[in-house]
């Protein structure tokens, strides 16, 4: 059953002072690209300029530039004379990007298995604990924001800001796909496959590490039903009996 668009004000819990606009675009950005990661925005949602301003308590010239930098991300699709939407990517798209993300992760963590320290290792531990305790509690927005965030932890022990940039931008885009597809993949089953690559990176096996990699986000896009079977438009309009 397909689960219906989430209100708007979800987006945030407290408007930002109408006196105060700088920085607002940023604030409406991260706010909506945050309620699409945590699955709280669905694709296809409206987001009407005026509410959003209403809720940041902004200007809508404000707001439309918030929604171009988003569209610009590909998060959003505006249409004239319908407004701004929430993306609802193509099933090439959605190939597109999982294949691109296959590519630049197993080469990041090749790439990290010859430069990452004892302290870094402990970090991502650290987050391994936290992405268990999100799972077992069935904490949906926590462990879906958890999940994403390792991708960007590892990104970020490379030292390279164009790589978070890029990669956070593709995991955003990834969310979109999950909802839009309806991915069955189990949040238990990414959480122990992101042990497994830690586990890779402590031994310094980059082969063992970005095969890991690799395999894990094929994983998910095999979970997601890109490939639909194609209508009989004869027996769907036949009268039954």
């Amino acid at each position: 059953m397909a689960r219906s668009p989430v209100p708007l004000k979800v987006v945030t819990a407290a408007a930002a002072p109408r006196s105060a606009p700088q920085g607002a675009t940023e604030r409406i950005v991260e706010s909506i690209t945050q309620a699409i990661v945590e699955r709280r925005l669905m694709p296809g949602t409206k987001l009407a300029e005026q509410k959003i301003a209403d809720i940041f308590a902004v200007s809508r010239t404000l707001v439309r530039q918030a929604l171009n930098q988003l569209s610009r991300d590909r998060l959003v699709t505006l249409e004239p004379a319908r407004g701004a939407f929430v993306a609802k990517p193509s099933v090439d798209e959605a190939r597109q990007v999982f294949e691109l993300r296959a590519m630049i992760e197993s080469a990041m963590v090749r790439q990290l298995c010859a430069r990452i320290s004892e302290a870094q290792i402990a970090e991502l531990r650290e987050h391994l604990r936290d992405e268990a305790a999100a799972v077992g509690r069935v904490d949906v927005p926590g462990r879906t924001q958890l999940l994403a965030d390792f991708h960007i932890v590892l990104a970020r022990m490379l030292g390279n800001a164009v790589l978070v940039e890029t990669l956070s931008d593709l995991l955003s885009r990834s969310s979109l796909i999950t909802l839009m597809y309806q991915s069955a993949h189990s949040a238990g089953h990414s959480q122990e496959e992101h042990v497994h690559i830690v586990d890779a990176l402590e031994r310094r096996d980059a082969r063992t590490a970005a095969r890991l990699m690799e395999q894990h986000i094929t994983a998910v896009e095999r979970e997601l039903r890109l490939d639909p079977h194609a209508v009989d438009l004869a027996a769907a309009l036949r009268p039954e009996g």
